[in-house]
């Protein structure tokens, strides 16, 4: 009893110095997630902590769970659109830059070292794939905004490169442990692990989604229950002999990108979880780390660091991204993030529970990379960024906002924002009734809603809207960028005679639209609708597009309509699919349309 009391304080005790440290790191710009290894070295039987912890199995199996809970919450934060912008190039730095950087760094190891090859090509693969903790926590957590398709590439193939890393270290430790182990077998493993592991992971995303948005449970429940199937699919991956953890990136994705109750507060909790198993992973491995026996590999491990860092990884970006057009000063930063964390550490534990008889020293020189990894290139991502340019203004949305359940589908945000000097609101630019605030806070007071206009900037203020509303509230409050007349986003793609009638509107764009609707021009449908007290920025839905009121005169008539050909709707499961099954049925349509045209045409039909 007084073992289990003991071991309780000292774990809590650490998650409390790791705290602490983390927010001294914040001041001076250390990477969060080298302090974390640094609690666990400190702790360690080498350092003053003096606890004894050689149990690779137990670090192993904590830190595939921790990368598993990281992976999900990835996945959750991750947009589809990052896809459409870097799929491509992600997946390819993924695939074959493993490969490439595998032989780089391999060919150093034999050379440098003289390991046979084997061996030399192990440590290639350990240190093969970059880190999704790291790269994740780096630029989200670290504040660094950085441009769109450059982010996503990052983000996407930290994310799914891993099994490529895996395939190539369990292969080796066959091939050493005397194990045949063809091409032809990594090419079945691989298409068994990359395949299985993205069939697992839509289908666990849509279960998690279906449950979460079917059953009713205490609220306190569902993120709960997200974390159980997210464990589940991971485990179950596993078992199958899929990968792990693609399926748990994919399943949070999949999750991530649809409507789910309590969505925000889910987010929330697992947010906090990711960093419980940040900090518990990273201590862990300090704790199962002995820096008394690093003194005769940092040579070798610095080398291979710079061999890494200077040419294996530049050399494998370069050949990657080629093809896909990116600038020299995108390739040069995505090539310097390639930082190596707990995935290489935790592949380097394989080769001990082998009983490889060089696991030992694979472990080690896996562990000193990631260190150095971690200093000069989390240390220096901020500076890199700016010196290449590549750093862009922030975008500044609600500081906060919480899912309102309410009976039937509806579904409403509470949405606050910190009004800024710079942006259209506190600049006098006239407030869309939709985008009235409910309640103001100035100076620590509410005023009354006659004393509260205009907004002032450092105004608190909270609203009551639908989440397809919120990006253009971000540009009225946040002051991302200037709103100006011929604003896309806010005001429409087109502008319209506010005298055309919807029946015109509806034959151009082929809309349905009610028979009593036809005859009404534009205008008229927002003086039916909100009783002569419409404003600029309300909306009208006609079928599938929006007339929103983009100017009104003196005299409160409207003088231009806008028309916004694809406005935000409420989002729905939409599963990636494996073939394009829509867009070979509308090909089917509109040749079987063609086809029976055709034959209308021939004469004596």
């Amino acid at each position: 009893m007084e073992a289990v009391t003991l071991y309780i304080l000292i774990g809590a005790g650490l998650l409390i110095v790791s705290i602490l440290t983390s927010f001294i790191a914040f001041r001076v710009g250390a990477p969060l997630l080298l302090v974390f290894l640094g609690v666990g070295l400190a702790a360690g039987e080498n350092g003053i902590g003096g606890i004894a912890f050689n149990d690779p199995q137990a670090a192993f199996l904590v830190g595939s769970i921790a990368l598993a809970v990281i992976l999900f919450e990835s996945g959750l934060d991750t947009r589809f659109h990052s896809y459409r912008i870097a799929a491509g190039p992600a997946v390819t730095l993924a695939t074959v830059g493993v490969l490439i950087t595998t032989g780089v760094v391999g060919a150093a190891a034999h050379l440098l070292v003289g390991l046979s090859w084997p061996e030399a090509l192990l440590i290639g693969a350990v240190l093969s794939s970059t880190d999704a903790a790291a790269v994740f926590f780096l630029l989200r957590v670290g504040g660094i905004t950085i441009r769109d398709r450059v982010r996503s590439t990052l983000e996407i193939e930290s994310g799914t490169n891993d099994p490529m890393a895996i395939f190539l270290t369990i292969a080796l430790v066959e091939v050493i442990s005397g194990g045949h182990y063809g091409v032809a077998d990594f090419i079945g493993e691989f298409a068994l692990q990359m395949g299985g592991g993205i069939i697992l992971g839509l289908l666990g995303g849509a279960f998690i989604t279906l449950v979460i948005n079917r059953m009713r449970l205490e609220p306190a429940l569902y993120p709960v229950v997200s974390l159980a199937f997210a464990l589940f699919g991971f485990a179950f991956a596993g078992v199958v002999g899929a990968s792990g953890f693609l399926a748990v990136y994919v399943a949070g994705l999949v999750a991530g990108n649809v409507r789910l109750r309590g969505a925000e507060s889910l987010k929330r909790f697992h947010a906090g979880l990711t960093w419980l198993a940040q900090i518990v992973m990273f201590v862990l491995l300090g704790l199962l780390a002995t820096p008394a026996h690093f003194v005769p590999l940092i040579p070798v491990a610095v080398a291979l660091a710079m061999v890494l860092t200077l040419l294996a990884r530049p050399l494998a970006v370069w050949l990657c991204l080629l093809p896909f057009r990116y600038s020299t000063r995108e390739t040069a930063f995505v090539a310097w993030v390639g930082l190596r964390g707990a995935v290489s550490m935790l592949l380097a534990i394989v080769p001990l529970l082998a009983g490889v008889p060089s696991g030992s020293s694979v472990f080690i020189i896996a562990f000193l990379v990631v260190v150095v990894s971690l200093t000069v290139q989390g240390w220096t991502i901020r500076p890199m960024a700016r010196r290449l340019g590549l750093i862009v203004p922030p975008r500044t949305g609600p500081v906060d906002r919480m899912e309102l359940e309410l009976p039937g589908e509806a579904t409403m945000e509470l949405v606050a924002y910190t009004v800024r000097a710079d942006s259209p609101v506190a600049r006098g630019h006239p407030l869309p009734r939709w985008a009235r605030p409910s309640l103001v806070i100035r100076q620590g007071r509410v005023p009354p809603p006659s004393q509260a206009r205009p907004l002032r900037p450092g105004d608190h203020v909270y609203l009551f809207t639908p989440p397809s509303r919120v990006p253009l509230l971000d540009r009225l409050y946040g002051g991302s960028r200037p709103l100006a007349s011929d604003d896309r986003e806010f005001y429409g793609d087109l502008v319209l005679n506010p005298d055309v009638t919807a029946q015109v509107v509806a034959e151009m764009y082929g809309l349905p639209v009610p028979l009593s609707d036809a005859p009404l021009t534009v205008a008229q449908l927002f003086e039916r609708d909100y009783h002569d007290a419409y404003g600029i920025g309300d909306r009208i839905r006609l079928g599938a597009v929006e007339l929103i009121v983009r100017e009104v005169d003196i005299d409160g008539a409207i003088v231009s309509v806008g028309l916004a050909l694809d406005p935000p709707r409420p989002t729905r499961l939409k599963l990636p699919s494996l073939l394009p099954v829509r867009a070979v049925g509308d090909a089917w349509r509109r040749l079987s349309r063609r086809h029976s045209s055709r034959r209308e045409k021939q004469p004596g039909d």
